[in-house]
C-alpha cells in the first residue's frame, strides 16, 4: 500500500439496498478515497437470534435488523465490480468464515477484522490462513491483548502481512479521547504498519495521526447522517469526506521532507524579495575606503549577502557606485 491510503468505510450504511451501496461507492470515488469498505455481517455468524430476558427467550432485535439489511452474494458481486471499474479497491470487514469466503471470491486484496475480534484468535487464525494481507483494528483492547494476538498470528501465520489500526471504540469520539500516542508505540512495539480508524467528526485527529506515523486511514461514510441505522450519525457525507481526504493529502505533502539543501521555486521567489543585500547609502567614489556609514543593508536581495559586510569593510572602492546601487565584488579592490 502507498504511504497514505484512505479507506471510505461504508459499513452497513447501504441499509440493505444495492442502489444505495452503489451510491456510496460513487461518494467514495468523488471524495478521492483509495478504497471503499463495507461490513459483511451474516447475523447467524455474529449474533444469537434470541436472548434471555427475565427468564424468557425473546427475539434479538439487533439480529432481526441485521437480517433485514442483507445484500445477496450476487448484489455484492455487482458492488465489487462497480467499485473496481471506478478505480477503487473493494474490501470488507468480515465476522465469520462464510463472509470471508464471499469477500475472497470477489477478488479483494485484503481483509479487515474488527476490534471486537482482536481477541478472537481462532477466527483470526482462520483469516490469516486464507489471506495474504489483513488489517486488524485495536479498539477496546489493552496493549497486552494486542501483543498476545500479534505474537500468536506471527508464530502460526508467518506469511501473512498484518497492519494494525489504532482505534478508540467510541461512536462518535472526541479528540481528547483518541490516545494518538499509541500509534508510534504500536509501531515500535511490533514493527508493523499502523493506521488509524477515526470515529471523530472532523479531520484533525487523522492529521495528528499522520504526523505520528499512521499510513492507513479508515473513516465512516454515509449518504445522509440523518438516516436511521447503526453508523450514519457519526459518519461523514460526501462533501465532508472529500474535505477530509484533501486535509490528509495536503498534510502528507506538508510533512514530506527532503535531505536536499535546495529550497522550492516558490520560496526562491519570496527569498529574492524578502532578503537583504548591501547597497550604497551615498555616491561612492574610486579610492574611498569602505566604512559603515557608506552602506545600507536593505531589501531586495542583491549580489552581496549581509554577512559579506565584515569582508568588505576597509576595502577601497574601485569603480564608482551610485547611491542606492547594489555593491558588487567587482566594484571593490580586494587588496585592503
Amino acid at each position: 500500500m502507498p504511504d497514505l491510503y484512505i479507506i471510505a468505510e461504508a459499513g452497513t450504511n447501504h441499509n440493505g439496498s444495492l442502489e444505495t451501496a452503489l451510491k456510496l461507492i460513487d461518494a467514495a470515488k468523488f471524495s478521492g478515497a483509495d478504497a471503499v469498505k463495507f461490513q459483511f455481517i451474516n447475523p447467524d455468524g455474529l449474533y444469537l437470534p434470541k436472548l434471555y430476558q427475565d427468564g424468557k427467550l425473546i427475539d434479538n432485535q439487533v439480529y432481526l435488523t441485521r437480517k433485514r439489511s442483507l445484500l445477496s452474494d450476487a448484489e455484492w458481486k455487482q458492488a465489487a465490480d462497480y467499485a473496481n471499474k471506478s478505480g477503487l479497491d473493494f474490501t470488507a470487514s468480515v465476522f465469520d468464515r462464510q463472509s470471508s469466503e464471499l469477500l475472497k471470491s470477489l477478488g479483494a486484496k485484503y481483509v479487515k477484522a474488527a476490534s471486537c475480534d482482536l481477541n478472537n484468535t481462532p477466527f483470526l487464525h482462520y483469516l490469516a490462513q486464507n489471506w495474504r494481507k489483513m488489517i486488524i483494528s485495536t479498539g477496546m483492547n489493552s496493549l497486552a491483548e494486542i501483543e498476545n494476538t500479534v505474537n500468536f498470528l506471527q508464530s502460526h501465520n508467518a506469511g501473512t502481512e498484518i497492519t494494525l489500526l489504532h482505534c478508540v471504540s467510541i461512536y462518535p469520539a472526541k479528540l481528547e479521547q483518541m490516545r494518538l500516542g499509541r500509534i508510534p508505540a504500536l509501531r515500535e512495539a511490533f514493527g508493523l504498519p499502523v493506521g488509524f480508524s477515526d470515529h471523530t467528526e472532523n479531520s484533525l485527529a487523522s492529521v495528528i495521526a499522520l504526523a505520528k506515523g499512521a499510513s492507513i486511514f479508515e473513516k465512516h461514510l454515509t449518504l445522509d447522517r440523518r438516516q436511521e441505522g447503526f453508523d450514519h450519525a457519526y459518519a461523514m457525507e460526501a462533501e465532508m469526506f472529500k474535505r477530509y481526504v484533501e486535509d490528509l493529502r495536503n498534510a502528507k505533502t506538508a510533512l514530506d521532507s527532503s535531505l536536499s539543501n535546495n529550497i522550492t521555486a516558490d520560496e526562491a521567489g519570496v527569498q529574492k524579495r524578502a532578503r537583504r543585500s548591501i547597497y550604497a547609502a551615498r555616491d561612492l567614489n574610486p579610492g574611498e575606503i569602505i566604512t559603515e556609514g557608506m552602506l545600507t543593508i536593505v531589501r531586495p536581495e542583491g549580489p552581496l549577502k549581509p554577512g559579506d559586510y565584515y569582508s568588505i569593510e576597509g576595502m577601497r572602492v574601485k569603480n564608482p557606485i551610485k547611491k542606492y546601487s547594489a555593491v558588487t565584488w567587482e566594484d571593490l579592490n580586494r587588496d585592503k
